[in-house]
């Protein structure tokens, strides 16, 4: 089948042309797939975000799970000398991801990422009324480790807690050329939700896990604000690579992230070494 080459024409939205903002990106959602984002779509999104945070919050595996990082902690201690957690007393919070940051992922997956536009990506669209089961952070919490070599620690350590309680997990090693560095895990349950006409339903769900390092996170709250704006931005194809335009912002901020990585990962070598010559 023949693909049109619409364009985007003195502001307005034409058939197949590639939405370049969100406004554009909703006025897409509403000529070519009859969906409106309005107050009502916000509303609902934070009515099923806030209920599946409160079902997990008070769910047996979550618990569990809170219980068992004072044990992992320990454990750890017990093996390096060192805490592995920022703040052991700490429940992680569980976080629910904002209504917006929640559209724009749909229009990153939707037009920004799909290498298939303008057709749909592989699984089909990412239909924001009935993307639930689909994003997989909508309901997300951190926890922070002193040390790099704590991620893996952990991350092994929360797969052997899940596969003993029976838990789904998903886990990936995060290593971004913009310096983002962190391990992911996606625990996946079912809960049972409203639908967009407010009907009860079963969706599969992701609870995501961030496991990340105190500095990659003080790195991480200082430039949040600017990885934001950069994450809305279609990037032109043509434009000059950021690791050769060492003016730009992209080449500082990203390479920061590189460097504190490196500094992490000599932190742990040093230290082990050490405890290598004591013995």
């Amino acid at each position: 089948m023949q693909k049109s080459t619409a364009i985007l024409m003195k502001g307005a939205f034409v058939e197949n042309g590639k939405p370049e903002s969100m406004q554009e990106y909703r006025r897409w959602l509403r000529e070519n797939q009859q969906v409106s984002i309005d107050t009502r779509t916000e509303n609902h999104y934070n009515f099923v975000a806030n209920k599946i945070r409160q079902d997990f919050q008070t769910s047996e595996i979550w618990q569990k799970f809170v219980a068992q990082l004072q044990e992992f902690n320990q454990t750890y201690a017990n093996e390096t000398g060192y805490n592995l957690l920022m703040a052991p007393e700490e429940e992680p919070e569980l976080l629910i991801k904002p209504f917006h940051s929640f559209l724009e992922k749909t229009y990153r997956l939707n037009i920004i990422s799909n290498p298939n536009w303008p057709d749909p990506p592989e699984e089909g669209w990412y239909i924001p009324q009935r993307s639930f089961s689909r994003i997989n952070d909508i309901v997300r919490c951190l926890v922070l480790v002193k040390f790099l070599d704590g991620v893996k620690y952990l991350v092994q350590a929360v797969r052997e807690f899940c596969d003993q309680d029976g838990a789904n997990v998903e886990y990936s090693y995060e290593a971004r050329a913009e310096g983002y560095y962190a391990a992911h895990l996606n625990l996946c349950q079912d809960f049972e939700i409203s639908n967009e006409d407010w009907d009860t339903e079963v969706v599969n769900v992701s609870i995501e896990i961030q496991i990340s390092t105190q500095l990659q996170e003080v790195l991480r709250n200082l430039l949040h604000r600017y990885y934001e704006d950069r994450r809305k931005t279609a990037l032109d194809p043509d434009d000059e690579m950021w690791q050769w335009n060492y003016k730009s912002d992209e080449f500082a901020v990203n390479y920061l992230g590189h460097i504190i990585h490196y500094v992490e990962g000599m932190i742990v070598d040093i230290r082990e070494k050490h405890k290598e010559e004591a013995l």
